[in-house]
């Protein structure tokens, strides 16, 4: 099932679905609460709910405002379903850009690290394509690291707590060929701005990049020459207008930098290269 796109549920006076068939009640109590998609959400709820008792809980969260996907328990990803709990980052649709650019630059790659990984959603969906690899998912959000288990374990793959490399095991130093790092990178005078969902159910730290949200991508790049394995790639996802400064950062890092971009999908991804 496809992730639907974010709307903006506001407060409602009660999520109980008025009287009417079940779908017609939800429909009203989503469409009530500001959601755009009303009757797709609906159709994805009743499927999720077991009882009525749970529909009328799915219900209220959703028109309280938390994101459909935490609501539902999963979130569609590079078509796979990634399980997901409150509080943990919602992976985003242009993201699987980043996917597929790590998938078109290292096609047979064996080593895979997830940095930032929130619900684990970048490395599965990598694991996916490239079969059996040794998959290291790393994030600094206890939450995160939980669900993100739920997803990469299963994969055969292994999920570590801890700031960015700190979390790594040394025997990754010079031997990795993926490093997705889907770090956060908006700047902290816009976190403000992100629709309530984004603001008041994900957590910050996946959110805050800094004065110019480019902080946690700095420190990443820095360090990951000293990870990647000869030919490895970093790939990290950005703005548009960031996009320039990331490139030179990169370079700096003497990796050999690349900027790609989908206009579907309003996805910036910039790519590194051990030489």
């Amino acid at each position: 099932m496809p992730v639907l796109p974010p709307s903006s549920p506001s407060s409602a006076s009660s999520a109980s679905p008025p009287a009417g068939s079940p779908r017609d009640g939800v429909v009203a109590a989503l469409r009530a609460a500001g959601c755009v998609f009303a009757e797709e959400e609906a159709e994805l709820i009743l499927t999720g709910a077991r009882t009525p008792r749970e529909l009328a809980a799915l219900v209220e969260r959703r028109v309280a405002g938390f994101p459909l996907e935490q609501v539902l328990g999963w979130a569609g990803f590079h078509g796979l379903r990634i399980a997901l709990e409150p509080g943990v980052f919602v992976p985003r649709r242009r993201t699987e850009f980043l996917v597929d650019q790590a998938l078109a630059r290292s096609p047979e790659a064996s080593v895979v690290v997830d940095l930032c990984c929130g619900s684990g959603a970048v490395g599965v969906a990598l694991a996916a394509v490239l079969g059996p690899v040794e998959l290291h998912a790393a994030d600094i959000d206890p939450a995160a690291v939980r669900c993100a288990r739920r997803n990469v374990v299963p994969r055969g793959g292994t999920v570590h707590e801890g700031d960015l490399f700190d979390a790594l095991p040394g025997s990754l130093r010079g031997r990795v060929d993926i490093l997705a790092a889907n770090v956060p990178y908006v700047p902290t005078g816009e976190v403000g701005l992100l629709p309530s969902e984004a603001r008041d159910h994900e957590p910050l730290v996946a959110l805050d990049g800094g004065a110019d949200g480019l902080d946690v991508l700095r420190r990443v790049t820095a360090e990951a020459p000293d990870w990647l394995a000869p030919g490895g790639c970093l790939l990290v996802e950005t703005s548009e207008h960031q996009a320039p400064q990331a490139l030179a950062t990169f370079t700096r890092a003497d990796l050999t930098a690349h900027l790609a971009v989908s206009e579907d999908l309003s996805a910036n991804v910039v790519t590194g290269t051990k030489h």
